[in-house]
């Protein structure tokens, strides 16, 4: 089971019945994936919570404290201008009180006509000024009124019913004596400072965790068989040096195991073959006969088999990855099936490629195509691109392989006595050959049964 089918299965039974667990997988399906988008995580949210904190304490206590002292003090002097008009009425014209109102107390009034009220305006959508101006004219002055704290001026207007006479007090106001307008500018210092620190931790944050990704790449690309990048280099963290450190060290003693292990296998080949070349002449000059002839069919198994272990024990590491047109090797089999009176199809975008290495890319294929072609009468290939993988199916109509022997037939010089082998020599070295080859880019080998009454083999391989 691959890493995102194990996110996505369901859960057991108990499990389900756990609110928390229910809740857990669904934020762990949508966390993202990436080391980097998990560490600006890390840093943003607590960054937002602790800042919506601020926030809401200073709106709660510090705003809504200001604007309210403010909007009591307003309202004390409108209570006050509404008493020296209403108990010491000598001033007709309220010429006094007026120009008293403006200068002393920063207020424009006027009295007018005992009018009905104009109609009432919309609260706005942050509240707190025309909560607490309305809740402190209630209090302290007790008579009907009318306000009007909506728009961009920078007055509000508030009438006030009066008694004696029966008119009604108009007065403008600035709205910043009533109500704490700059507090905003904390809010601006806050954000833009956040925003301004969130910037520097990201540059250092992309600056850490580009050794991490390099390292990944390089051993992914190492892993693949592909030369390792100019580019990578040990730097970054300690930890990460170090991990750099141990990456290359290990590259380097499997590069030194294999070219050991090839440098062996050369000179073991190089002495078994001289030896079957000294057979095969001597054979030659010999009378042919029904004897010597079964001796050189087995002498030509005996070099056959030991291709097919050098092959198998040797691989692919002395072969650099390139792109590969994948339709053009499958193309090349049009004419063994001609030969051979076979049924192929192929299904294949045009133009397809992929960074592989050739040869041993077509050593898969071969190994695959010509067994289905030894066990069965039709054969179909069907090439699906995906975004990070691309899988090559092969289907036919052969006898097939027994499900619980699909596995075992992968085991090097695994032969079936009834079933299918792909190695035309007998080694049992065929599927070892091509999953191996498969595994080495990043890729595997599954064999499953086919819609064609047969075996399915699917090749995936890594973009």
């Amino acid at each position: 089971m691959t890493l995102k089918e194990a996110e996505t299965a369901p859960l057991p039974l108990k499990s389900r019945r756990n609110p928390l667990q229910v809740f857990g997988r669904w934020v762990s399906r949508k966390m993202p994936k990436g080391l980097y988008a998990r560490s600006l995580l890390i840093i943003i949210v607590p960054m937002v919570v602790l800042q919506s904190v601020i926030a809401f304490v200073f709106m709660e206590r510090h705003w809504q404290t200001v604007t309210q002292r403010l909007s009591k003090s307003v309202t004390a002097d409108i209570a006050a201008i509404i008493d020296v008009i209403e108990e010491y009425p000598q001033d007709p014209e309220f010429s006094q009180i007026t120009e008293l109102a403006s200068e002393r107390l920063g207020l424009n009034i006027s009295i007018l006509p005992p009018d009905p009220f104009p109609p009432a305006v919309g609260k706005p959508f942050f509240s707190l000024l025309d909560d607490t101006l309305r809740t402190e004219i209630t209090t302290q002055i007790g008579r009907p009124f009318w306000i009007d704290t909506v728009g961009d001026s920078d007055l509000l207007e508030i009438r006030i019913r009066l008694e004696k006479p029966e008119n009604v007090l108009r007065v403008f106001v600035l709205r910043n004596k009533a109500y704490a307008s700059n507090s905003h500018i904390f809010l601006v210092w806050m954000v833009g400072t956040s925003l301004v620190l969130l910037i520097i931790a990201i540059l250092f944050l992309r600056n850490q965790i580009r050794p991490i990704q390099q390292l990944s790449h390089a051993a992914d690309s190492f892993g693949k068989g592909q030369v390792l990048s100019k580019d990578f280099r040990i730097r970054g963290a300690s930890e990460v040096r170090q991990a750099g450190l141990a990456f290359l060290q290990m590259r380097g003693r499997i590069e030194r195991q294999i070219e050991q292990r090839t440098a062996m296998l050369t000179g073991v080949s190089h002495d078994l073959r001289t030896i079957l070349t000294r057979f095969k002449l001597q054979l030659a000059l010999v009378r042919q006969t029904d004897e010597i002839e079964a001796l050189q069919a087995d002498v030509d198994d005996m070099h056959q088999m030991l291709q097919g272990y050098i092959d198998f024990a040797k691989g692919d590491t002395n072969e650099t990855a390139e792109a590969v047109n994948i339709c053009e090797v499958l193309e090349r089999y049009e004419l063994e099936k001609e030969l051979l009176d076979k049924g192929l199809s192929i299904d294949c975008p045009k133009n397809l490629t992929l960074t592989i290495k050739p040869n041993a890319f077509s050593r898969l294929i071969s190994n695959l195509v010509s067994n289905a072609f030894r066990y069965s009468d039709n054969l179909a290939i069907k090439v699906k691109e995906g975004n990070e993988r691309i899988t090559i199916t092969f289907d036919d109509d052969g006898p097939g392989i027994p499900e619980n022997m699909r596995e075992e037939v992968f085991k090097p010089f695994m032969r079936l006595d009834e079933a299918r082998n792909l190695d035309d020599s007998g080694t049992g070295l065929g599927l070892s050959i091509a999953r191996d080859i498969a595994r080495n880019h990043g890729g595997d080998i599954n064999l499953y049964d086919s819609a064609m009454s047969g075996l399915r083999v699917i090749v995936v391989l890594p973009k």
